[in-house]
């Protein structure tokens, strides 16, 4: 599945976490930055979704593009690193405001690098 292509479609992500303790969080989430089909970045904020992947680098995050049907994907993620600044969490910020509103970039404060580990279709 071309990941980079997909993500150009507008959807609905939703990423979910869990806590060294095994507490899941989901989280709604825009799309990700792809770097290569199996690199790819989200901007966080210090909630929750950015706690739980500090303690555990495991996540998923399920992608149902706005298409009919059920085009889309679920994706098995693994931390790689993430930045408190730098070029990708600059555009991030500018996304952000350019996509949701004027100033909330500003309370992007994380870049998260993600490992595609596994790619699934949505259904």
């Amino acid at each position: 599945m071309n990941l980079n292509k997909l993500f150009q479609k507008q959807g609905l992500g939703v990423m979910a976490t869990a806590s060294k303790d095994g507490a899941v969080n989901t989280a709604v989430y825009a799309r990700p930055h792809v770097v290569d089909e199996l690199t790819l970045v989200w901007g966080m904020t210090n909630g929750r979704t950015y706690r739980n992947i500090s303690d555990n680098p495991q996540a998923s995050f399920l992608f149902k593009a706005s298409d009919p049907g059920f085009s889309g994907v679920r994706l098995a993620l693994e931390l790689v690193k993430t930045e408190e600044s730098g070029p990708m969490l600059a555009k991030i910020k500018e996304n952000a405001d350019v996509t949701v509103g004027p100033g909330t970039g500003a309370a992007v404060t994380h870049a998260a690098w993600f490992s595609v580990t596994e790619v699934r279709p949505l259904i």
